[in-house]
């Protein structure tokens, strides 16, 4: 094999031959990239605004120094009538029931989602093809908030979407397409958060399912699952067919052919949970799922094979602290769950409740019987819970939270989100958005494994993978990839501080409650970005394994998220930093009073972008 077909071969294992394994070569060789920063915003026009003041800088093998302006691009709004169903023309973000029938609010009018989420640019046979997550519907037409309007549900059935996407010679993309993806084949879709890229070039989802986990033994929550429950069957299935709560939480492929045709797949052999993200590691079979709420657990899946993720064995994590400084560090071990396939589990999840597959009942005052357990997962209510005879594959993959409570695993993890690999140095990135609740030490807790003071801006915490690992009961784990330390760099550490005058309680110079994130390996630079409650601006940044170096590279409009993180190194000469933002002017609680009244009139509450950052070479 020539040198050349070997770099290729190499980077296609990593999966990081650019976008869909697009081989193209830079003209020469980059030895580092860094972003200078943009200055955080102070005036009322910049808080507004979402912008990039940032260059990017490369130096090349040879000595060479060159120095580049980026830009943000927005491809189109939520609101922009580009989606195409039956040749006629509806809002981007618009959403629809399982016979792709747009769905109507109170007034009449298009329900629109002012959420654009995950976005995953793909290379399909020399086309350029991208699926974006819707994730909730905020705002009626009228300016309501959907979820509080007394009369309206409180969640609705959600959509991704597909556009087709081409490439200006100087790089510039335009999204020539719009059409909504197809989702009735799988019940459709709840929630879906971030997303991530398969080394074979798919596209995978997730369900962040808040609402539909919790089981009639929760007095408190179970009426958020009803309300969820009755949104799908009266929404969705126009009150054709009942909606089933162990069809949602389950993560989602998308499949997309040159020709603009998809098709989707749960796959129940992942588990189910509240998944914000699964992220595939370079061998494509190992697997890390974020569980973003309360009382969660972190789950490591292991395809049988390459390529194939309807077959494998889910693992949790036990967190064994080592110190609770600057946001915690701890050992891992894992504890085999179970072993199962996408056939047999939505065959368990067609036919069993949650009473077939455990005996539960509340603690009274604090303890449970004998041969009861008392556990504590995804809920901050107790339960105590026995399994029936047989039920260990239903609990293991329907009910993952309480079967790793039950067999000793953590579920204390608080606000797990987005999720990276550095593949060069096998390490993993994890987001938790804030350290609060589950992840302080509560001795009423059922278990009190992580005992961390609070830190409410949140931290990324770097795991180390290892090969050679056995779980709990001293057999092999299958993988090169398993996680067995994690810690917080200095500078992914979240900085809490009084309020400014603008608003801010979190260091505006520091990351506050991380969300998204992305590795690229060329620029050996973890790309982060925010969903803050502590930020009255949002950032994504840009920060260098090797240096250290953290820049801000892109401010978006107050009260907007961050969202929609992908970064594609090598584009037919161009690199790209996939961006979206939502919900903006959703002011956080302690913006200055003045300042909101100044943002109000300049904000449009229903202009959602999907776009990106451009002005970077292809690496």
């Amino acid at each position: 094999m020539n040198a050349r077909l070997l770099t290729v071969a190499l980077l296609s294992a990593l999966g990081l031959a650019g976008c869909g394994g697009d081989d193209d070569d830079p003209i020469t060789a980059v030895r580092s990239v860094e972003f200078t920063d943009t200055p955080a915003p102070t005036t009322t026009d910049q808080i507004a605004r979402t912008y990039t003041q940032s260059n990017v800088k490369l130096t090349y093998a040879d000595g060479r120094v060159q120095e580049l302006p980026l830009s943000y691009s927005v491809l189109f709004s939520v609101k922009d009538e580009v989606a195409e169903v039956g040749g006629k023309k509806y809002p981007a973000g618009q959403l629809y029931n399982y016979k792709m029938e747009p769905l109507l609010d109170p007034m009449g009018n298009p329900v629109v989602a002012e959420t654009p989420d995950a976005n995953s640019l793909l290379k399909i046979d020399n086309k350029l093809f991208l699926v974006t997550h819707y994730e909730y519907d905020w705002l009626l037409s009228d300016g309501s908030v959907a979820f509080t309007t007394p009369g309206w549900y409180t969640r609705m059935p959600m959509s991704m979407t597909l556009s087709e996407i081409a490439q200006a010679g100087d790089g510039k993309l335009t999204a020539t397409k719009v059409r909504p993806i197809d989702f009735s084949g799988v019940n459709g879709i709840w929630i879906p958060c971030f997303g991530s890229q398969t080394p074979w070039n798919t596209h995978l989802g997730s369900e962040e399912d808040y609402d539909l986990i919790y089981n009639p033994l929760d007095s408190k929550n179970y009426g958020t699952t009803t309300a969820g429950l009755k949104a799908m069957r009266e929404l969705y299935f126009k009150s054709e067919r009942e909606a089933n709560p162990y069809h949602y939480g389950i993560i989602p492929e998308v499949t997309v052919k040159a020709d603009g045709s998809t098709s989707v797949t749960k796959h129940y052999a992942m588990s189910r949970g509240t998944w914000e993200v699964a992220k595939l590691m370079p061998d494509g079979r190992t697997a890390y799922l974020g569980d973003d709420g309360a009382y969660v657990q972190m789950t490591l899946f292991v395809a049988d094979k390459y390529g194939d993720l309807s077959a494998g064995t889910i693992y949790t994590a036990k967190w064994n602290q080592t110190d609770d400084k600057n946001g915690g560090s701890a050992d891992l071990t894992w504890i085999r769950l179970g072993h199962g396939t996408n056939a047999e589990i939505a065959a368990l999840a067609n036919s069993l409740k949650f009473n077939d597959i455990f005996n539960a009942i509340a603690p009274s005052e604090g303890q449970c019987p004998a041969g009861y357990k008392r556990v504590r997962a995804g809920s901050s209510s107790d339960e105590c819970l026995v399994l029936k005879p047989g039920m260990e594959k239903a609990a293991a993959f329907l009910e993952t939270r309480r079967y790793t409570a039950l067999l000793g695993g953590t579920t204390e993890w608080t606000k797990m989100e987005g999720i990276a690999v550095n593949a060069k140095d096998k390490k993993l990135y994890m987001a938790m958005s804030r350290i609060e609740t589950s992840m302080r030490s509560d001795p009423t807790e059922p278990a009190d494994h992580i005992k961390l003071p609070e830190n409410k801006a949140g931290v990324t915490y770097t795991l180390e993978l290892k090969g050679g690992v056995k779980d709990s009961q001293g057999n092999a784990i299958d993988s090169e990839w398993v996680a067995t330390r994690m810690y917080v760099e200095p500078k992914l550490l979240g900085k809490p501080m009084a309020t400014d005058a603008f608003g801010n309680t979190a260091d505006v110079n520091t990351i506050a409650n991380t969300d998204n994130l992305f590795f690229s390996e060329k620029m050996r630079t973890l790309f982060i970005g925010e969903d803050s409650g502590m930020h009255v601006n949002n950032f994504i940044w840009a920060y260098n394994v090797d240096t250290q170096q953290l820049s801000r590279i892109l401010t978006v409009t107050a009260g907007a998220e961050t969202n929609g993180l992908q970064v594609v190194e090598n584009l037919n000469g161009h690199a790209y930093i996939m961006a979206n933002s939502q919900h903006w002017g959703d002011f956080i609680s302690t913006t200055n009073a003045d300042l909101k009244k100044q943002l109000t009139p300049l904000i449009d509450k229903f202009y959602a972008p999907v776009g990106y950052i451009g002005g970077i070479p292809g690496l």
